[in-house]
């Protein structure tokens, strides 16, 4: 499927509830492909991917992951290799870590609506848990779980109002005058 890019941004859905149809293996592939060409900070790439689709494996990640409300076919776990951004001089808390994450989880997130595909990211997690759950190694700290699947018929209702924001709502041009950080805060 070819998609124009901004028709993808503009369309693209957090799905919360899912069909049980498998999602193909070679899909989660040119996700995981998507998201290799996220920008990354000095394109140091210090996040790692973590590809699920045994179904027991992902039935114990919802057992502890409280925000995964889906019930997907496949799941990526995106991690932030902790030891190798330290040999880069990053802190565990830098905000390039955290942006990195957040670039490859979006062009996922981007790369399954073009591929027909739903997706949510999940932030409710036990991470201990789920690094017991993958084994992951140490040094390994999960972040962000991307859910992938096929979207249900029926969705349940948004958390916050389902408003649609344009850019003019949440853009100001320029310096702000001090009235305008007040109205907007």
């Amino acid at each position: 499927m070819n998609r124009d890019a901004l028709e993808v941004i503009r369309t693209r859905r957090v799905v919360r509830a899912m069909t049980d149809e498998p999602v193909p293996r070679d899909q989660v592939e040119r996700i995981l492909d998507a998201a290799a060409h996220a920008p990354s900070a000095g394109n140091r790439r210090l996040q790692r991917f973590v590809a699920v689709d045994d179904a027991a494996t992902l039935r114990v990640l919802r057992m502890v992951s409280p925000g995964m409300l889906q019930r997907p076919a496949a799941a990526v776990v995106i991690c932030v290799d902790v030891a190798r951004a330290a040999g880069y001089g990053f802190r565990e808390t830098s905000s390039g870590l955290s942006i990195d994450v957040g670039t490859a989880a979006q062009t996922m997130l981007l790369a399954a609506h073009a591929l027909g595909l739903g997706s949510g990211p999940v932030t409710s997690f036990s991470r201990a848990a789920v690094g017991v759950v993958l084994n992951l190694p140490a040094g390994w700290r999960p972040e962000l779980i991307v859910c992938l699947g096929h979207a249900a018929a029926a969705q349940p209702p948004p958390v916050a109002p389902n408003r649609r924001y344009s850019w003019r709502d949440l853009t100001s041009w320029g310096r702000l005058a001090d009235d305008d950080v007040d109205d907007r805060a």
